[in-house]
This record gives structure tokens, sequence and C-alpha cells, in this order.
């Protein structure tokens, strides 16, 4: 009986809040058609040519079995740090360098081939989700507040929050569990046999495997654009019936020692919806700088409900429960701007030598060359710990043997 009144109680606020969208289309028709546009424009200049590359990659390397030989490489450095599988690698690699939502993408395609755990794939989407590194340099950094040292700042608060929460989820397992790996089960001949077994176990024709990795990526792309999109209307809509403006005042008075205006206050009203928006409001208050970069930081590491829906949308199909990945992102939010906050330093110019080199023109070409040059620095940068730690452990254990 409690069951079904919790059903019937979950039908009713969906059917409330589809027939409030639908008036509200009605009532300003234009507005949203003018939203959806915006949403449309950014979703197929943008979003769309620069995530497809990664999206089809991604498909490819795990059905010819690329992320399964990397896995074995990268067992030594991922097990004893996060407690997850070498595969974790590939999936962190590609959420620190080419934004959110395609490592929940790759997560949930790694979870449905069962090659990582249902507890690992939790844990792995709850600190791989990242923003894009050009968004945050380009976009905000130097399209927001024409200061491109302030993108380290931002980056740095970011990616160590995401790492603080990694190391933290390592705990979220039975103790013992996944914490030490078998030496017997790494190396490169081992990579090499996974490789090939996996490619056996898939054995797609070429055309086959491209034809399938682009319709895929299309679908996702697809979805991706249709929840730009409607966020997009939707947060067009809450300005015109002045919920941000409302819910902003409220934040003004709840923070009120913290000298938080208006302006402060509705781009994180807005940020909590999409971050683009966010950042762009936050950009234009006349908060103290520190105050208006953290903000940001707070309003990226939650990365908004729009890449929350993204992202449920992606693991829907698959048994990954997404309540964590909520709290991590509320979480990552808090601990990003608590970071940035620390190590803010206004009158120090931390990367000056380099304005000229990051005030450039991020074009989508742009864009997707630094995104798969970052991408494969860091998996080479892994690599090359993980060949250390091998190292390093087998010259100990030879010296343990020699000095009994």
């Amino acid at each position: 009986m409690q069951k079904q009144t919790k059903n019937i109680l979950g039908y009713l606020l969906k059917l409330i809040m589809i027939l409030i969208i639908f008036l509200s289309l009605m009532i300003f028709p234009k507005q949203a058609f003018e939203a959806s546009l915006r949403g449309l424009n950014a979703w197929w200049t943008i979003v769309f040519p620069a995530l497809l590359p990664f999206f089809i990659m991604s498909e490819v390397l795990v059905s010819i079995g690329i992320v399964q030989f990397i896995g074995v490489l990268l067992e030594p450095v991922m097990r004893p740090v996060f407690r997850l599988p070498g595969s974790g690698a590939f999936v962190l690699a590609v959420g620190f360098t080419s934004g959110a939502p395609i490592s929940s993408i790759v997560t949930a395609d790694l979870r449905r081939k069962n090659i990582i755990s249902k507890n690992e794939a939790e844990r792995l989407i709850c600190f791989t989700n990242n923003a894009s590194p050009l968004f945050m340099f380009g976009a905000v950094a130097v399209g927001m507040f024409k200061s491109p040292e302030l993108g380290i700042i931002i980056a740095l608060s970011h990616y160590l929050a995401n790492i603080c929460i990694g190391l933290c989820l390592r705990f979220w397992v039975p103790r013992n569990h996944g914490m030490h790996y078998n030496s017997q089960n790494v190396g490169f001949k081992k990579a090499v046999k996974t490789l090939f077994a996996s490619h056996t176990k898939t054995n797609k024709p070429l055309g086959k495997m491209l034809g399938d990795a682009i319709r895929n990526s299309i679908n996702n792309l697809t979805q991706i654009g249709g929840f730009i999109i409607l966020f997009s209307v939707v947060i067009e809509l809450l300005t015109l019936f002045n919920v941000i403006g409302i819910l902003s005042t409220s934040l003004t008075f709840i923070f009120k020692p913290l000298m938080l205006d208006l302006q402060l206050a509705k781009g994180i009203t807005s940020g909590f919806v999409e971050m683009t928006i966010g950042s762009k409001l936050i950009a234009e208050s006349a908060s103290p700088l520190n105050l208006k970069v953290a903000g940001i930081s707070l309003i990226l590491g939650w990365s908004g409900l729009s890449i929350h829906a993204q992202a449920l949308s992606m693991l829907s199909n698959t048994d990954i429960k997404f309540y964590p990945f909520i709290i991590a992102r509320f979480c990552h939010g808090i601990l990003a701007a608590a970071i940035t906050l620390v190590i803010f330093n206004p009158t120090v110019s931390v990367i000056s030598e380099y304005e000229n080199l990051l005030n450039l023109e991020f074009s989508t070409l742009t864009l997707i060359v630094y995104s798969f040059g970052m991408f494969i620095f860091v998996l080479i940068t892994l690599l090359i710990i993980s060949l250390l730690y091998s190292l390093i452990k087998k010259i100990r254990l030879n010296l343990h043997f020699l000095y009994r």
C-alpha cells in the first residue's frame, strides 16, 4: 500500500511538472523558441563537433580491446590508489580531458560489457565527471574574466577536489576488497594476451564496428542535445516567472555574512540548473574577485541539473545507482569552492608569462586538438607511473630475497 501511494505521488509530481512546462510554453512561445535556438546553436556549433570524435574513439577502443589492454598495464596504479581496475584509467583520462558527460557514457559501456563491477562503476563516475579544460581556461578565464591566470586556479581547485573525492571513495568498499592485485595478471605480455582475447571475443568486422560506434555516438549526442535545448528553455521560463530572482534573494539573505550580492546569488542559482549561464552571471557581478571565482568553482563542481540529466540518461539502462553521483557533485562543488578560497591570491599572476599563449581563439578545432593532446598526455603519464611502480616493487622484492 505504501509503495502504491509512493508511485501515485511520483506520477502526480511528474504530471504537474509537465503541465507547468506545457502551459509556460503556451504563455511565452516567443521567448521559449529563442531559448531553444540558443541551446540548439550551442549544441550544434560546440558540443556536437567537439565530442563526436571522442565518443566514436571510446566506442572503437572498447570494441577492439585497447581499453582492456591499457587496463592491465595501469592496474598497479589504479588498484592501490583508487581500488579500481586498470580499465578505470581510461575513464579517468577521458573524463579529465574532455568534459562531461563522456565519463558517464564510457563507464556505462564498461559496465554493460562487465569489465567493471557495479560498485566500481558507481565510484568511477563520482570523480571522473569534470568540466572541459578549455571551458575553464577559454570560456571562463579568458572569455568571461579576461584573465588567463584565473584558469589555473579554477582548474586546479576543480581537479584537486575531484581527486580527493576519488581517494575518499576508495574506502566505500569492503575492507581489503580491490586493494591488491596479482602481479601475474599485469605486465606487457599479459596486456597483449588480454588485447587479443578481447578482440577475438568481439570479432566484429571493421565496417560494422565503425558503423555501430558512429550510430551509438550520434544517438548519445542527440540525447545530450535534447537536454541542452530543454534546460535552456527551462532556465528562460524560470527567469520569466521570477523564480530565479526569488531564489537568489533568499540565497542573499541566508549568506548575508559573506556579503553575497544579488547578481552573484543569481549566478549560483542559475548555475544550479546550467553552469554556463551561471558562470556568466557570476563573472558580471560586483562581488570581490575571490568570491566570484569561488562561486564559479562551486557551480562547475556541481555541474548543473542539465549535466545530471545527461548523465542519468546515459546510465539509465545499467544497474548503476545515480544517488552517489549527485552526492559527489555536491561535495565536489563545496570542496572546489573551499580550495579556491584557500589558494586564491589576486596579487600574484601565476602564469603571466603564458598569457599570450592562453589568450587564443578557442575554436572547435582547437578544442578537439587540445583535448586529444591532453588525453594522450594523461594516459602516457599514468603508464609511466605504473611502470615505475612495478619496477620499484620488483627491485624491492629482489632485494628482499637477496638479503634473506
